[in-house]
């Protein structure tokens, strides 16, 4: 093989093995961050239920959600033995002409190593509330979750705004 021939074969040799080279070192650093294959980590805040006002026995609960493992999750149900009715994941819209209305929606994503954050100008549950619920009073809530399952939580009943 003449000098040429071979500096080129050579060349053509080392590009795959750079490319190796350079998908090794990115692959090991995503496992010395420990991101590699860890199963999402859901862990919920006690949150918050607001005490309906007015005419409507409909409110609203909110939670915070983190999840802390290295794959996405998705809350997809939530559930209160303490409700009058299946608690609804819901969303809140505005129309092009600036009305507000709520959108159910079937699941909500929880990133990996981020959180989701229930606003009542955002995400939310919308259920019945009790009859007795007073202002303190603590209802438990069941979270169902795509890959981590089922989360044991509760909130707190307090007046809008607080």
């Amino acid at each position: 093989m003449s000098r040429p021939r071979a500096a080129d074969a050579l060349i053509n040799a080392l590009a795959p093995v750079a490319a190796c080279a350079v998908a090794l070192g990115a692959l090991s650093a995503w496992v010395g961050a420990g991101r590699a294959g860890s199963p999402p980590r859901i862990e919920v805040a006690p949150g918050r239920v607001f005490l309906p006002f007015g005419d409507t026995e409909d409110t609203a609960a909110f939670f915070d959600i983190t999840n802390s493992g290295g794959a996405e999750d998705r809350l997809v149900a939530v559930r209160s033995g303490a409700a009058g009715r299946e608690p609804t994941l819901s969303l809140h819209r505005m129309t092009d002409g600036g009305a507000a209305y709520r959108a159910a929606v079937g699941s909500a994503s929880v990133p990996a190593g981020g959180d989701l954050s229930m606003t009542p100008l955002g995400l939310d549950v919308v259920l019945r509330a009790g009859a007795d619920w007073r202002v303190g009073d603590v209802v438990p809530f069941t979270l169902y979750f795509e890959h981590s399952g089922q989360v044991e939580t509760s909130a707190v009943v307090v007046l809008p705004g607080g």
